[in-house]
């Protein structure tokens, strides 16, 4: 089992999860981030750290964010889609965005 990061994280982009992963499993877009399942020892101490919840287990992702799971894996492998391993300031609007639901279509797929 992995961790996926949902809808929760779409134009927020809070990075306080990628300080506590020990293995750098995090990748980097635009305005999202994914965690890398090939690399995810699925150790739970970035759950915690999210302070909108977007992280879950993947047994645990809600029915109507389960298209993240496959997401994160395919942008994931992506090259433009670099490692993170630092916390940064979240997105500038991202107090605007932390509580909306159904965020998918605004999710930027290029890379960082």
């Amino acid at each position: 089992m992995t961790y996926v990061v949902t809808d929760a994280c779409v134009k927020c982009k809070y990075t306080d999860c990628v300080d506590v992963c020990p293995v750098d499993c995090f990748r980097e877009g635009p305005n999202f981030l994914v965690i890398d399942p090939d690399e995810c020892i699925d150790c739970t101490l970035c759950v915690a750290e999210c302070p909108v919840e977007a992280i879950y287990a993947e047994d645990d992702v809600p029915a109507d964010q389960q298209a993240y799971i496959q997401l994160n894996a395919q942008l994931s492998r992506s090259a433009a889609w670099t490692p993170i391993v630092e916390k940064k300031d979240p997105l500038p609007d991202h107090d605007e965005w932390a509580g909306k639901t159904g965020k998918l279509q605004f999710l930027d797929r290029n890379g960082a």
